[in-house]
């Protein structure tokens, strides 16, 4: 506990700093710089301390979601009694502000750029909040106006003091709420906490948190080219939308496939390793049903920033993906957001239909104070231009007073050109319904059930002393045993291995520019492209999957004998291992 009072405080702690636009009494919005610290909203006119135009006192303040039709995410903070909410003097003893629009005396209505952006400034000022003996502490500043100098630092240390307090006499507990299932408990050790706190000495608001070395307990033991592939364990959904006869019918099954990759979820809150350079990952699930196989590569792209290229294919079956993601993390005070930023390109092959898909972003509230959830939010897009066929679907953040069934929510609409043929809504995590236009029938899309969940296609990987040394389970063997163990001390040291030898081989290769072995960057598209996509090296029946030592995905000319079980003979000559369901 004293590492965290170390870690937080610091008078100068900011939980949030960035722009909002604030709506006047005359109607009228105007962009300013604002900044969260526990118990008071500083607003400057610039990023910088110089022009100061006023200060909030929150202890007197309650805090809605204000719903707007405009773009962006808009909120108000008001004094319940419609008293001022305003200090009577600056953090520098100024007495007037500098000028601007009228703003109103007992309330103020702020839009962020965005749903993502105004929840984390949702979640920020829950936090500056939540101080239960703010307004005691506050009184006296409130009565002489007086914020600036040691009276700040005194007031802002006296409010990490109760936060600490609170963080004490409660239980720590990291939470997935989740409608169709039981909500994933994990409660954090003493020891574990510690690191929290010399975590958060890290952190800065805004800042991207792939520059930080995350303490390795709250890390999924596996990378994250690994948890890409969760996408694929019901690949036999989209052999399936490949034979559907019309348009709508195949979109439909494509959009049962795209929710069938959110429900499989580790336990607590946990992050994959980020990738090395140049790291690789390889699997494949085989298709009982089809006697076919669906195969999966990813290769790290890209350091800073980091781009993770994936290619999937099953060539029997007529399907294969293409793409890439920039992870992008944002620390935002009391909440981060994850951003998948990229898209992935689905071909059926004997169509020649093009399905460009987008992602979500997760959002994750209570890392100083509450109980930790993540959610899923935005909206995504499946798009098929040659048929004109195109889905929308927005994934729902709690709301702000919302009850526990307002979680993980979604809603949708499948079109053709302009025409609304279907609207989707449910969970994501559990029951989706669709509801046809025309004829008002309902029907699941998707539930991921037990029957579903037995119906997960097995997973096939090569045995880890028979991969190369930058394949990912072989490159994080010894971190994921130290964790597996629960010896966080030895894997923080074998991770630092790997970061250190990854920061020397950068040193060494200076300004030369790193040449992935698998894929290669479009200039004109800006995406990344499988290299061997046009030597066919996973026809089901006629090759197996190779790894040659010049990274090239070959083929090995097999029987051709429709009676040749490829899955077995797969498995048998690359000393496969199933990873199960």
């Amino acid at each position: 506990n004293c590492q965290l009072f170390s870690a937080l405080k610091d008078p100068s702690v900011v939980i949030m700093s960035n722009w909002l636009k604030i709506r006047g009494t005359l109607k009228s919005w105007t962009k300013l710089w604002c900044i969260l610290k526990p118990g008071i909203l500083l607003i400057y006119k610039t990023p910088g301390s110089d022009h100061w135009v006023g200060t909030i006192l929150l202890n007197a303040c309650k805090l809605i979601e204000r719903p707007s039709k405009k773009d962006g995410f808009c909120f108000k903070l008001y004094h319940p009694l419609d008293k001022s909410i305003w200090a009577m003097k600056g953090p520098k003893g100024e007495s007037v502000g500098s000028i601007t629009q009228p703003l109103p005396s007992n309330y103020l209505i702020f839009r962020a750029a965005s749903e993502s952006d105004g929840r984390c400034w949702m979640d920020a000022l829950e936090l500056a909040l939540s101080c239960s003996s703010l307004s005691k502490m506050s009184a006296k500043s409130g009565r002489d106006g007086d914020l600036s100098g040691s009276s700040e630092s005194s007031h802002i240390l006296q409010l990490l003091q109760i936060s600490l307090h609170q963080h004490t006499a409660e239980r720590v507990h990291i939470r997935c709420n989740a409608a169709g299932e039981a909500s994933q408990v994990e409660t954090v050790s003493e020891e574990n906490k510690g690191l929290i706190w010399t975590l958060l000495k890290q952190l800065r608001p805004g800042m991207d948190l792939s520059k930080v070395v995350l303490p390795t307990f709250i890390l999924e033991p596996r990378s994250f080219l690994d948890k890409l592939s969760d996408y694929y364990y019901h690949a036999d959904l989209l052999s399936q939308a490949v034979m559907e006869e019309s348009p709508y019918s195949r979109m439909k099954q494509v959009l049962r496939w795209y929710l069938s990759g959110f429900y499989k979820k580790p336990k607590g809150l946990k992050k994959p390793y980020n990738p090395i350079l140049g790291e690789m990952f390889r699997c494949c699930w085989l298709h009982p049903q089809t006697d076919s196989c669906t195969f999966y590569i990813a290769e790290q792209v890209s350091h800073h920033p980091p781009v993770s290229a994936f290619y999937i294919s099953n060539r029997k079956d007529g399907f294969c993906i293409t793409g890439s993601i920039l992870a992008k993390s944002k620390f935002y005070g009391n909440s981060l957001s994850a951003i998948l930023d990229g898209k992935a390109r689905l071909l059926f092959l004997t169509r020649d239909e093009e399905y460009i898909i987008t992602m979500p972003y997760a959002h994750c509230k209570g890392i100083l104070y509450g109980t930790m959830t993540l959610e899923l939010g935005g909206k995504i897009t499946i798009e098929c231009e040659k048929t004109q066929c195109y889905t929308e679907i927005e994934y729902k953040l709690k709301p702000f007073l919302g009850s526990s069934c307002n979680v993980n929510q979604i809603s949708g609409k499948i079109r053709m050109g302009e025409d609304v043929l279907a609207t989707v809504d449910g969970h994501w995590d559990s029951k989706v319904h669709l509801t046809e236009k025309r004829t008002g029938q309902q029907e699941v899309l998707w539930n991921p059930g037990p029957d579903i969940r037995r119906q997960r296609l097995k997973r096939q990987v090569v045995q880890v002393d028979q991969q190369e040394a930058f394949e990912s389970e072989r490159l994080w063997q010894h971190v994921t045993r130290a964790i597996s163990d629960k010896d966080q001390m030895r894997a923080t040291q074998e991770k630092f291995v790997l970061e250190e030898a990854q920061r020397q081989e950068a040193r060494e290769r200076a300004e030369r520019p790193w040449n992935p072995r698998l894929f290669t960057f479009n200039t004109d598209t800006n995406e990344w492209h499988y290299k061997y996509t046009d030597t066919k090296p996973w026809d089901p029946e006629r090759c197996l999957l190779q790894f040659e030592k010049d990274g090239v995905i070959q083929t090995k000319e097999k029987s051709r004998r429709r009676s040749f079980s490829y899955s077995q003979n797969w498995a048998a000559q690359q000393k496969v291992s199933p990873t199960g369901s």
